[in-house]
């Protein structure tokens, strides 16, 4: 049978295919959008994403992503952020989500996931002693948690705020308050959800 396509082309769909989120039209799309525009979008991105591993870092402090050219994270070397108050996330990318609100102006330290057993990830793939050493080492007051509210982000916190206690530091521990999204109804929520809202209820 002959090929459908251009092995070239071919070739495109089935890489830009292994994104995460993209499905098999998706990457025909986006792959065929390339084809199609001026052979310098090609040739930005490909450049750009040949660029990314030696532009991009991992903080020694925070662990969040910074510039290759960087010695630390701005979010932390900012004179004008409280290190004593920390929050712990999952993923890098989290930061930002915190960040857009515009309320935090605290520091940041990234886990680098949570405990999944069922994936092979274990307290000892996360950086959790370098959070202990942070404890001590910026006299931090509070820390909050704010991993994800799944079964492995409710899990990551709990183990922490046995480990921070068998460690003997003092430190205000909080967890990022969870409720039902406007718009969803009770039917919909989840018993996460639901059990979260219910503890972070509040008088009116």
């Amino acid at each position: 049978m002959a090929n459908l396509l251009p092995a070239a082309l071919t070739r495109a769909i089935d890489e830009l295919g292994k994104l995460p989120g993209v499905g098999a039209r998706t990457a025909e799309r986006y792959a065929y959008f390339l084809l199609r525009s001026d052979p310098h979008t090609a040739s930005k991105l490909a450049a750009t994403i040949a660029q990314l591993h030696s532009g991009v870092k991992t903080c020694p402090v925070t662990f969040a992503l910074i510039d290759a050219d960087e010695d630390i994270s701005q979010l932390y070397s900012d004179p004008s952020r409280n290190k004593q108050l920390v929050a712990v996330v999952e993923e890098p990318l989290d930061i930002i989500s915190l960040e857009r609100t515009g309320q935090f102006h605290g520091t940041y330290h990234v886990l680098g996931g949570a405990i999944s057993p069922i994936d092979g990830i274990g307290p000892e793939q996360l950086h959790i002693p370098e959070l202990i050493k942070r404890l001590r080492d910026d006299n931090i007051e509070e820390l909050i948690i704010a991993t994800n509210a799944s079964v492995e982000g409710e899990s990551t916190a709990l183990f922490l705020q046995r480990y921070i206690q068998d460690a003997g530091i003092e430190v205000k521990m909080s967890r990022l308050a969870r409720g039902i999204p406007v718009g969803v109804d009770l039917e919909y929520a989840d018993q996460i959800t639901l059990t979260h809202a219910l503890e972070g209820r509040r008088a009116f």
